[in-house]
């Protein structure tokens, strides 16, 4: 009886440090200096009072997507919770997932459809980071955030990529000259300044990055996640049209290239008319201003002096002619005379 005694108070003092040695280990925990936690008590979070930042979004979904900031436990320890409790550790460190990541499926890369109704493949990797002021969302709204933000991000960019047009698709032609061109000039002129959406979506990169991470701002207040750049890499269409748009960017270039020469020499042509006209007018202005002078000359001895003074004056300018004639005749009502050389 006293060996059974012993063994049973034997086996229940076992338990019992047993017990409390696993409740006191597991009542202690430690935050990673990459880490931020957050404390439940039987499912039940500790809200503080203070809102969460207002996240840029529209009225209705402000309204829907308003979480509550909620008491997060920084980098240190070890701290101590009730045995009820439970810690969520979430890393805020600034990490990386490819843009055809969905756990759902195995694929290499998104498929998404031009305004040429072209279906072409896009990768490239985001990068984003847990926002430690919105834990709640990322915690609590939904059950998988980076999938949602993936599907969201997806979807915005195929928008985005149906829609796009290069901003500077006119800049081939000066707008005044399309403007002024009549009839189908002017339609093959703004044809002719138009790419190819695969084009201009490749040349264009950086503007759908910067759209991109202004239009997936609002992921932060939607579940928790804070979008901190995203880098699409490439836009591939299959190899058969991308051989076709080789092509098509080859004849491109070439006729940019020969409408380029053309307005060289049209503008030279151009600039060598100016110049025979201004030429030809200051020629014609030097001929008739010794002209014009001599009018201003003669008047002015007229006005002054009479006409015997000025019949003067004429006689006296024929003298140095005279010298300069081989022959003179001279005709009057009466007679006429042949004189020999001065």
């Amino acid at each position: 009886m006293v060996t059974f005694m012993s063994i049973l108070f034997g086996f229940a003092s076992g338990m019992l440090v047993y017990v409390v040695g696993r409740v006191l280990i597991g009542c202690l925990y430690t935050v990673r200096p990459d880490q931020r936690a957050v404390v439940t008590s039987f499912g039940a979070v500790q809200k503080l009072q203070e809102k969460a930042p207002t996240p840029p979004m529209t009225g209705d979904e402000r309204e829907r997507y308003e979480y509550p900031q909620v008491r997060v436990v920084g980098p240190g320890g070890p701290y101590f919770k009730l045995p009820w409790q439970a810690v969520h550790k979430v890393s805020v460190s600034t990490q990386s997932v490819d843009l055809s990541w969905d756990p759902t499926k195995s694929q290499d890369t998104i498929e998404a459809v031009t305004k040429d109704n072209l279906t072409t493949g896009v990768n490239g990797q985001i990068r984003y980071r847990v926002s430690e002021n919105n834990l709640y969302p990322y915690l609590f709204g939904v059950a998988s955030p980076l999938e949602h933000v993936m599907g969201y991000f997806v979807s915005v960019l195929r928008e985005r990529i149906a829609n796009f047009e290069d901003p500077k698709g006119q800049s081939l032609l000066a707008e005044e000259e399309v403007e002024s061109a009549q009839g189908g000039a002017q339609t093959s002129a703004v044809e002719l300044s138009e790419g190819v959406s695969i084009n201009d979506l490749r040349k264009n990169l950086p503007l759908i990055n910067q759209y991109m991470e202004e239009q997936c701002r609002s992921t932060t207040g939607r579940y928790g996640i804070e979008l901190d750049a995203a880098l699409i890499t490439e836009i591939d269409p299959p190899r058969e049209v991308d051989r076709a748009l080789s092509a098509i960017n080859s004849t491109r270039n070439q006729v940019a290239a020969d409408i380029s020469t053309a307005r060289a020499d049209a503008e030279q042509q151009i600039t060598m008319s100016a110049r025979a006209v201004e030429i030809a007018t200051n020629n014609a202005q030097a001929e008739v201003a010794p002209l014009k002078e001599l009018a201003t000359t003669l008047s002015t001895i007229k006005a002054e002096g009479g006409s015997d003074c000025l019949k003067a004056y004429l006689r006296n300018l024929r003298i140095p002619l005279y010298r300069r004639a081989e022959r003179i005749v001279q005709t009057d009502s009466n007679q006429t005379r042949v004189g020999g050389t001065a």
